[in-house]
């Protein structure tokens, strides 16, 4: 059982990824309102996409390159969410958002810089299961 318990981050992390990365690539306009040029818009999504991705082809047992795969990963979540703490989330620490503060604060965009961390710096470690 233990051996799995790696989907239990990996599959939020991935979903989550998947679905702000699919998002921005299928709906480019919503750049403006976030006050974002295109081209990064875009480059982010791409980022996010293959980060939800990675985290799940980097723990099938077998794939190849899992631990290269996972790695990659978490370093192209981690700038985007490093980028998303700083550009829309801070100072706000708080779990309502409010009119100052619509998205509300940062403490999931900080949980999910700590788990990109954690697959750059530990990659497939559940391999040697």
């Amino acid at each position: 059982m233990a051996r799995h318990a790696h989907w239990l981050l990996r599959l939020p992390f991935a979903a989550t990824f998947l679905v702000h990365g699919a998002g921005k690539l299928l709906a480019p306009e919503m750049a403006a309102t976030m006050q974002m040029p295109t081209a990064l818009f875009l480059t982010i999504g791409a980022a996010e996409l293959l980060a939800g991705i990675g985290a799940l082809v980097g723990g099938i047992p077998g794939a190849p390159r899992r631990d290269l795969v996972t790695r990659l990963s978490g370093a192209a979540a981690a700038p985007v969410m490093l980028g998303a703490i700083a550009m829309v989330h801070w100072p706000q620490w708080s779990f309502v958002a409010n009119d100052a503060k619509p998205m509300g604060g940062m403490e999931f965009q900080v949980l999910l810089v700590g788990v990109s961390l954690y697959f750059m710096i530990a990659g497939a470690q559940d391999r040697a299961s």
